[in-house]
């Protein structure tokens, strides 16, 4: 079964997006064919600057079913594709509002694998809680909209 894109659902609930951007991911060996079976989890994963590159930690992706003695570690930091000038306005950003480079999903464009990565505020617990009041007033609304127009 292929999978189009894994979600980090999570991420929207803890933080707040402020700058969204797709990279490139480096991958080895068996990796992209368990990322297209939905062997990946984007939980509690974060990416950060070392040196002059972008690197995604604690993205898990499961060994491959059919695979040999060359899987790799599930849950090695992998290499993020950029450009030279968007790392050091990430880090200029970063560092300047104290920002979370967070990803949101991982999906394929044209046979790549491709990471949708956010520049994101980590929100407070009364944050969290006023965006579920929101939500529930907001379903609420549409609950007493629909029974209005009905026979």
């Amino acid at each position: 079964m292929m999978i189009e894109s894994i979600l980090n659902k999570k991420a929207r609930y803890d933080y707040e997006i402020i700058d969204r951007l797709e990279t490139g991911i480096v991958l080895r060996g068996t990796e992209v064919k368990s990322i297209r079976q939905g062997q990946a989890n984007l939980k509690d994963s974060f990416a950060m600057v070392k040196g002059r590159e972008l690197f995604l930690f604690n993205m898990h992706v499961s060994p491959y079913d059919h695979g040999n003695r060359y899987n790799l570690e599930a849950t090695r930091p992998r290499k993020l594709l950029l450009h030279r000038e968007q790392i050091r306005k990430l880090t200029a950003q970063q560092k300047e509002k104290s920002l979370s480079l967070i990803p949101l999903s991982l999906y394929f464009v044209k046979g790549k694998v491709k990471i949708d990565l956010a520049l994101a505020k980590g929100k407070k617990q009364y944050d969290r809680r006023e965006d579920i009041k929101k939500r529930d007033v907001d379903r609420e609304m549409r609950g007493t909209n629909k029974g209005r127009f009905r026979g």
